[in-house]
């Protein structure tokens, strides 16, 4: 069981930048899963952001989001992070963490088991 708790979120200008984080809250660790963000506004399906491989090799990102955002880990912190930067009024949403260990990396959300409860992150135009 891992739980997941994110942080970083927050209100900024069109053009600014934030560094979202994700780890665990129960002491365990996520280093042997992949790892993926996705986002959510009120009334539309979770979307795929960025995921990132158990070794941290390997990543992939929606394509709304290829150039801006960058995602990776640091095992020794238990930690993944999300900087975003050239932020949009478009990327306003409230931003998950979720952890899977079968598939190596997935943008589904089904295929992940364990979430975080999401940091808000609002984009001022």
């Amino acid at each position: 069981q891992l739980d997941l708790v994110e942080s970083g979120g927050g209100l900024v200008q069109a053009g600014d930048s934030l560094n979202l984080s994700c780890t665990t809250t129960n002491g365990r660790t996520f280093v042997s899963y992949g790892l993926g963000w996705f986002r959510q506004i009120p009334g539309k399906e979770r979307e795929f952001v960025a995921s990132i491989s158990w070794t941290g090799a390997v990543t992939d990102y929606a394509d709304n989001v290829k150039g801006r955002f960058i995602v990776s880990r640091d095992p020794a912190k238990n930690t993944m992070y999300l900087q975003m930067n050239n932020l949009k009024p478009e990327d306003a949403a409230t931003y998950y963490c979720a952890a899977e260990r079968k598939v190596g990396q997935t943008r589904l959300a089904t295929d992940y088991v364990f979430w975080g409860q999401g940091t808000q992150v609002t984009v001022s135009s």
